[in-house]
């Protein structure tokens, strides 16, 4: 059930005046009504339960952020049994919380906004079913939000990123391009075709036993990688492909790339023949080949979605706007190489603070301010029965046959590859 934002704000202003009696009507207080509208988000879609609450001018009031990393990082990953019951144990003391810091009662809160899909089942169940919860106690409308829109536009609440744009999101779960071009009109470009940048540099992270050295024990393997490529002396003796070469579209692909940094590391370990917790000599080396690998293959993906964006008129020039967001957004190489392309295809590029880059409760709340004032699904707490989560979801309207058909060739940009 859909409602209109006014209609509320007009029921609140019924209700003080009724509460005023015969006195005049107290035009200050209603007004303050008005401004104050606030907005709370919940997010558990994958191993972070996060919390916040936002007004309808996208200031944070609070926040809150359970993180189960060191935990995962000892299992060896995600488990998603361990995951939805940390969630469970967390959700209610991190709302809580969040409302103690704002100095606010649910009673004050506007609506919920929800992360419903895309993500792991048992996960989004445990945010999905505790909003659905608060809506119906205290009579608040539940804003569905899709994980991979809210990375896209959390960008906006910082900076001024007018649409449409671009839009690169890179994480552990996802690789895609696609053009925003309102608050829930998405075209979608190119996706990966098997796995994510982000679990490319764990896997080959936690295969190199890099978290056996303790400046890298309690981080992810792209913050890891990232580092220990930082210090290699001697970057290109790995060399490793090019993914989807030959082919003239804006899909991803890093289970070739993953499968030849796993032999390059095998071929060292019996050259040195390694034992044990022992890592190869050159492992920074090795983090550097991969870095470089995949920083390539995002920059000339990227580079054929501004070529069709051009050839499709689906940016204007003045308009040429790259988002980069994710968790893999907050690596600082990858960015750097993008800001390259940008700068050679006249594009501004952008990205949110690495906090809002990662999973959490303010992008999931501002997407909700952003839906709030475009009066956009917003469901009443009596009729909430059609929401349910989704641990696949597309991203908007599916525009890669197209892409594929367009066949766009691009002289690939030859990007300097220095840590």
């Amino acid at each position: 059930m859909f409602i209109n934002r006014s209609s509320i704000i007009l029921t609140l202003s019924r209700q003080v005046l009724r509460t005023t009696l015969d006195r005049k009507p107290n035009l200050s207080l209603i007004s303050n009504i008005r401004s104050r509208t606030y907005i709370l988000g919940i997010e558990t879609s994958c191993d972070d339960t996060g919390c916040a609450i936002l007004d309808t001018n996208g200031n944070v009031i609070s926040e809150s952020i359970h993180n189960q990393n060191l935990l995962h990082l000892r299992n060896g990953g995600i488990i998603p049994d361990v995951a939805q019951d940390l969630h469970r144990r967390y959700i209610e003391p991190t709302v809580t919380n969040t409302l103690k810091e704002a100095n606010l009662t649910m009673k004050e809160i506007s609506a919920i906004a929800v992360t419903l899909e895309p993500g792991l089942p048992l996960s989004l169940a445990v945010g999905m079913k505790y909003a659905k919860h608060l809506a119906r106690k205290f009579d608040k409308p539940i804003i569905p939000i899709h994980h991979m829109e809210a990375h896209a536009l959390v960008a906006r609440m910082q900076q001024h990123i007018s649409f449409p744009f671009l839009t690169l999101l890179i994480s552990g779960g996802h690789c895609l391009l696609a053009v925003v071009e309102d608050v829930k009109k998405f075209k979608l470009l190119g996706k990966s075709i098997d796995s994510a940048p982000g679990e490319l540099f764990d896997k080959v992270a936690r295969r190199m036993k890099l978290r056996n050295l303790f400046e890298y024990s309690k981080i992810c393997g792209g913050q890891a990688i990232e580092l220990a490529a930082a210090k290699s002396l001697n970057p290109h003796i790995f060399k490793l492909p090019l993914p989807l070469v030959d082919y003239k579209d804006c899909n991803f692909s890093f289970n070739g790339l993953k499968t030849a940094a796993l032999l390059q590391l095998h071929r060292k370990e019996e050259e040195h023949r390694i034992e044990g917790d022992q890592l190869i000599p050159e492992y920074n080396d090795l983090c550097a080949g991969v870095l470089m690998a995949v920083t390539r293959h995002l920059v000339h993906r990227t580079q054929r979605a501004m070529e069709f964006c051009k050839q499709y008129k689906m940016i204007p020039d003045e308009n040429a706007q790259l988002v980069v967001s994710g968790g893999v957004a907050c690596n600082n190489y990858i960015f750097k190489n993008l800001s390259v392309l940008c700068e050679e295809m006249n594009y501004k590029i952008y990205r949110p603070t690495p906090k809002l880059c990662m999973d959490n409760g303010i992008m999931i709340a501002w997407n909700g301010v952003e839906k709030w004032r475009r009066s956009l699904d917003i469901n009443m707490a009596t009729d909430l029965q059609s929401l349910d989560i989704r641990a696949d979801s597309p991203l908007g309207e599916n525009l890669i046959p197209l892409v594929e058909k367009s066949r766009i060739r691009i002289k690939l940009l030859k990007i300097k590859l220095d840590l």
